[in-house]
């Protein structure tokens, strides 16, 4: 299965940013690409999310322990098969394809990916595999949109996925601190009313 970007390029290509860190919105040519690329790849989004997750799954197996459904699937064809696998690829779908609605929007943008973020904290889903995602979405699209695939669409998806997975770190980070503090006890927890003079 050999795309380019994916298994350790993935890494390199998708870098893992500090949570501090947002990256580059897709400037309006990169949005107006993705727009374009997506009219296709929406007729296909069932196979393109089976793809990326079995992709996922064969290149980054310790993602596996994330998903307690796939966790002791070793067989890639039952996986194929999965309709809880086609079902959760759809949901990243649905995800992706609200972004992609939403770049024009990135105040609602942000919001969802945020959001998206602190839901993964409660899902164990920890930011190092986002970026995996990424690179396998764009591995499984590739083939779909055969020549309308260049160089400048790929670097269009890149920083889209790069853009949403900085905001869903944040919103991870954001629910890990909240969690964090919810543990603690009344005295230890940061008061600002408290605060001496």
């Amino acid at each position: 299965m050999g795309c380019a970007i994916s298994g350790l390029a993935a890494k390199a290509e998708f870098g893992e940013r500090s949570t501090d860190a947002a990256a580059a919105c897709p400037s309006e040519a990169q949005i107006q690409m993705i727009k374009e690329s997506w009219k296709v790849i929406r007729d296909d989004i069932a196979k393109v999310g089976i793809i990326m997750f079995v992709r996922l799954f064969e290149t980054h197996p310790e993602c596996k322990d994330v998903f307690f459904l796939f966790r002791d699937v070793e067989d890639l064809e039952r996986l194929r098969t999965s309709r809880e696998l086609r079902a959760h690829g759809l949901r990243v779908m649905s995800f992706i394809e609200k972004s992609v609605a939403r770049l024009d929007q990135l105040e609602r943008l942000e919001a969802l990916a945020l959001e998206l973020g602190k839901s993964h904290y409660h899902y164990n889903a920890p930011p190092k595999y986002y970026s995996y995602v990424g690179a396998e979405f764009i591995c499984a699209v590739q083939p779909i949109l055969k020549e309308k695939w260049t160089a400048e669409l790929e670097e269009a998806w890149k920083t889209m996925f790069q853009y949403v997975t900085s905001l869903m770190r944040k919103g991870y980070q954001e629910e890990s601190s909240r969690q964090h503090l919810l543990t603690l006890s009344p005295k230890e927890r940061p008061d600002k009313s408290n605060t001496a003079l």
